[in-house]
């Protein structure tokens, strides 16, 4: 079964109702059982948990055979440039504290690959009490729905020593948040260039680095975006 990333979302969040669904994590050797009380694992076994659901649902997807490259699935088998996907928990008493990718790495690949813009991110924020984890909620979304400015940069960014590593989210699902998302996928393209214009370390290599990613997006989707 062929389904697109809203139709996927409609199903695990309309259809099966995961939102406040609780569980735990169980580690067995031999004939001793414990339930696991540490969050250092979470994130890595929901999303091993929604592949294994999929499989089971007879939804048809490709897995990234490389867990550090994006994205995590494929829900286009056929073509590799469409229905891209990306998996993201977060524990809810701390706030989304996930990288969405590594700065240079995600600038550097939309100048081959910028139908990554439309990549969807399936996010679940979870509470874990003692061993109950519960998922509180789940969004689909867009970089650009997830991500905004900070006080420092146009895009918020992770900015160890002066270097830029990650893209980061801002608290996209809060009204009280400073910073709210940008509106479009060229308000973030704007804001991702003016970013490495204001970074020294790719400031002087971004002459043509906007027009190139426009131009790859519509040869890749025949879409002409306009960045102003």
């Amino acid at each position: 079964m062929k389904l697109s990333a809203q139709q996927l979302y409609e199903k695990l969040v309309g259809e099966y109702g995961i939102i406040g669904q609780s569980g735990s994590i169980q580690f067995r050797l031999k004939d001793f059982a414990i339930e696991i009380e540490s969050k250092d694992s979470v994130g890595n076994l929901i999303q091993e948990w929604l592949q294994s659901w999929m499989r089971v649902q007879g939804i048809s997807f490709e897995e990234n055979p490389s867990s550090q490259t994006f994205p995590d699935i494929f829900l286009d088998v056929d073509d590799h440039t469409k229905g891209l996907l990306e998996i993201k928990t977060f524990d809810a008493d701390r706030g989304p504290g996930f990288d969405l990718a590594n700065f240079d790495s995600y600038c550097t690949s939309l100048l081959t690959h910028a139908y990554r813009l439309d990549s969807n991110y399936l996010i679940l924020a979870y509470q874990m009490k003692g061993a109950t984890i519960t998922i509180q909620n789940v969004w689909l979304k867009k970089i650009w729905e997830l991500t905004g400015r900070s006080s420092t940069y146009p895009l918020k960014v992770q900015e160890k020593k002066k270097i830029i590593y990650n893209i980061r989210p801002i608290t996209w699902f809060s009204e009280r948040s400073t910073f709210k998302p940008f509106e479009s996928k060229e308000a973030f393209l704007k804001a991702l260039n003016n970013t490495r214009y204001q970074y020294p370390q790719t400031r002087f290599d971004n002459a043509h680095w906007l027009n190139k990613v426009l131009k790859n997006y519509e040869s890749h989707t025949g879409i002409a975006l306009e960045v102003t």
